[in-house]
Order: C-alpha cells, then structure tokens, then sequence
C-alpha cells in the first residue's frame, strides 16, 4: 500500500469514527475496473478467502453468475451457507462497503496505468486492543488470500 492509498478517505471511515483497528490491504490487478466490480459484487455469493475455513469447505464460485447491482441492506457475504453482514454503503463500480462482525471494510477500485485496477480494502472497527491486534493479525490472513482470488479471477475473465 501506497501512502496516498493509506491517507485517502474510505467509505468505511464514516461508518467508524476514532477506530481502534485500521487495516490497509491492496492489489494491482490486470484487468480493468468494469471486470474486477463484477467480482466484487459477487462477494455477496462466498467469502472468496479460505474456503475450508470461511465457507466449511464449500467452494467460492469460480465463474461469473451475473448478479444485479448490490444494494444498502442487503446481506453482504455468504458463509457457511449463512448470509453475514450487511451492506453499508455503494456505489456500482466504484466501491462497495459493508459491516460484518463488528468490523466495517470497504473495497475501493481505483482505475491503474493501462487498463489495470487498484483494488484497495481497508477495515475498521471500534474494540479494545488486544482484540484489534487479533482482527488486525486474522484479516491480513483472510483478506490478503480474498484479494488475490479476486485477482485471479478478474484476470481470468480479462484474459477471455
């Protein structure tokens, strides 16, 4: 992470005033914005992380499946065959931000050089700090492997 892409406004800042965690997670991917929100959105589908730890096992859709547009209110992921949180904030193409387990995260794409996208996360939340060190630790695991999955798809689809 840059460190304009740690000082810029999140959506996820206005839902969490004065946080106890804040973590940053970014990637550069090969494949333009349009293509990698499509993944994103689908976020509301599966975890896209760890599959066998996020999801028991059950695997996060590799293809496409043509979602509409994610919308304030609805659930935001789905685990375990469970819907999780809620979507907070949204705007189709640009970003998506939503609170699960006490945490608020958004994902904001940034158009790169060519025809690549920053994909940006950035998590907050309000706790004690031995709990945000803990948070700070697990999301680096999960999010990290969730943002190169995304990655990897949004590639995939580019390369068709």
């Amino acid at each position: 992470m840059s460190d304009d892409e740690t000082r810029r406004r999140y959506p996820c800042d206005d839902f969490v005033p004065a946080p106890t965690l804040r973590a940053w997670r970014g990637v550069s991917v090969d494949a333009p914005p349009a293509t990698v929100w499509q993944w994103v959105a689908q976020i509301r589908l599966a975890p896209y992380s760890y599959d066998w730890i996020d999801n028991l096992g059950r695997r996060s859709p590799q293809r496409l499946v043509g979602l509409p547009e994610p919308v304030v209110g609805e659930s935001f992921t789905t685990a375990g065959g469970r819907r999780r949180g809620r979507i907070l904030a949204v705007q189709p193409g640009h970003h998506l931000t939503a609170g699960i387990m006490g945490a608020v995260l958004s994902y904001v794409l940034v158009p790169d050089a060519g025809d690549g996208t920053r994909l940006l996360l950035k998590v907050v939340m309000r706790t004690n700090p031995v709990i945000a060190l803990g948070g700070c630790l697990g999301d680096l695991v999960m999010a990290r492997r969730q943002l190169l999955n995304l990655k990897r798809l949004s590639e995939q689809d580019a390369d068709r």
